[in-house]
């Protein structure tokens, strides 16, 4: 049996409120963010994923005390982004209880970061994420940085394997163009990445239904499908409501693999290699 896909509520935060957008723009507050933790903790999520998408654009560092309460209430592995810039902020973050730390504007502008950090926090705590949208009329893809108004001129393939080659444990592909659409996922961008690179890899941007996910990771084999608006909205006319597929949902959408904890309790003689085996289960 594989490992199961992780599914993963991404929550973004503005002037510490929870907001959606749309194609990174028009922000809408849909409540605060502590409560919205404390309500997936009631429904047993994977992860979870918590950006300020100020910290970077007001060139803030991170809040650490906002950080800090978030992984206090937090009882699902928890990735933290937003302002990160240097080594010493992201070993603070994982002091204060979060598992990872995703990293984007900073990966670019600063790639040996990368390195620095994998090699004091560990690259299962590393996450780049690449905030990718297609170029105007070619259609080519491009990672853009600072809520996607800084265009780099960097192609998502070619920026997740060097990603890759300089520590990153994980990458994240954020679409702008499906961002808050609700229309599905980028499924040819995501394969792409996919195929590139052998560290696990997490798509967002899109879901506007299980099926989505379901299809997602049918056709991209991807380590995890992330989603902000399906788990906040609910209905046609988009009212608040957290939500999160039970067990027999997600038994249903990703049948005969196993979470990470139980893959844990497997008995060692059921892994042929188990030294591999357990560094995939971590960093899954």
């Amino acid at each position: 049996m594989m490992l199961r896909p992780r599914i993963i509520p991404c929550l973004l935060v503005k002037e510490k409120g929870l907001v959606k957008t749309v194609k990174f723009s028009k922000p809408k507050y849909v409540g605060d963010p502590i409560n919205a933790v404390r309500i997936f903790n009631e429904k047993e999520v994977d992860e979870l994923i918590v950006l300020d998408i100020d910290a970077t654009v007001e060139k803030r560092a991170p809040d650490m005390n906002m950080i800090r309460h978030l992984a206090a209430e937090c009882r699902m592995p928890l990735c933290y982004g937003g302002g990160v810039k240097t080594s010493d902020q992201i070993q603070r973050i994982i002091s204060l209880g979060v598992e990872k730390v995703a990293i984007s504007s900073a990966a670019l502008e600063n790639p040996h970061l990368i390195t620095e950090a994998s090699a004091t926090v560990g690259n299962q705590s590393l996450v780049v994420i690449m905030d990718v949208k297609r170029r105007f009329p070619s259609g080519k893809y491009e990672v853009r940085t600072r809520n996607g108004r800084n265009r780099t001129g960097k192609h998502p393939l070619e920026f997740a394997q060097e990603m890759e080659k300089l520590g990153a444990g994980e990458i994240v592909i954020n679409s702008i163009d499906n961002d808050g659409t609700m229309k599905g996922y980028d499924l040819k961008l995501i394969r792409q990445i996919r195929d590139a690179v052998d560290v696990p890899v997490t798509a967002l941007g899109g879901a506007g239904s299980v099926h989505d996910i379901g299809k997602l990771i049918s056709e991209c084999d991807v380590s995890g499908a992330a989603a902000g608006s399906l788990f906040v909205f609910k209905g046609p006319y988009k009212a608040v409501l957290i939500n999160y597929p039970g067990r027999p949902e997600k038994d249903a959408l990703i049948p005969n693999k196993l979470t990470t904890a139980e893959y844990l309790k497997l008995p060692t003689s059921h892994n042929s290699d188990t030294f591999q085996g357990f560094n995939e289960a971590f960093s899954n």
